[in-house]
């Protein structure tokens, strides 16, 4: 569901942005200007392919998102929040801070964007749209623990009728 939800929800977003949020002025004073449209397959395939991997970034973006789309179902299924909360959270926040941090030194960029709080707001933006929507996608599986019924009660007997003598 992960995979599907960068296509729909990460993508989605961006694109939104990006023709939309990129006109609002009060908008781009919090978190910029997005680069880039999303959904466009002519550049997502003419980008650089990953580093030793030889694949578009695009298709990099769609198991890296059905990685974290197992880990939100797992968080999911055992914590006691509400799905659509934990997997938002998990998005905005999990997802922002190893895309800041490890990708970061490993793509030898500057570690939290450089310290532009612009781009880690919008990174954390763009990835609660990834988490909220790997939750929504992840609700018809229901993998939630249900609590069992309560035990059925059984009707009272009443006493037996004594013989007087």
């Amino acid at each position: 569901m992960g995979a599907l939800s960068v296509l729909a929800f990460h993508q989605g977003t961006i694109h939104l942005l990006y023709n939309y949020g990129n006109n609002v002025e009060a908008l781009t004073a919090i978190i910029g200007r997005v680069q880039g449209p999303g959904w466009d397959m002519g550049r997502a395939m003419a980008n650089p392919p990953v580093a030793g991997l030889h694949i578009p970034q695009f298709f990099s973006a769609m198991f890296w998102g059905g990685v974290w789309g197992i880990f939100i179902a797992a968080v999911i299924r055992w914590t006691p929040l509400p799905d659509l909360f934990t997997a938002t959270l998990i998005g905005a926040v999990g997802c922002t801070l190893v895309a800041v941090t490890l990708v970061a030194q490993l793509r030898g960029v500057p570690m939290y964007a450089g310290g532009n709080t612009q781009t880690l707001l919008r990174a954390g933006l763009i990835n609660a749209a990834f988490g909220f929507g790997t939750g929504f996608l992840l609700r018809p599986l229901a993998l939630r623990r249900m609590k069992a019924p309560p035990p059925a009660r059984r009707a009272a007997r009443p006493p037996p009728l004594r013989r007087q003598a």
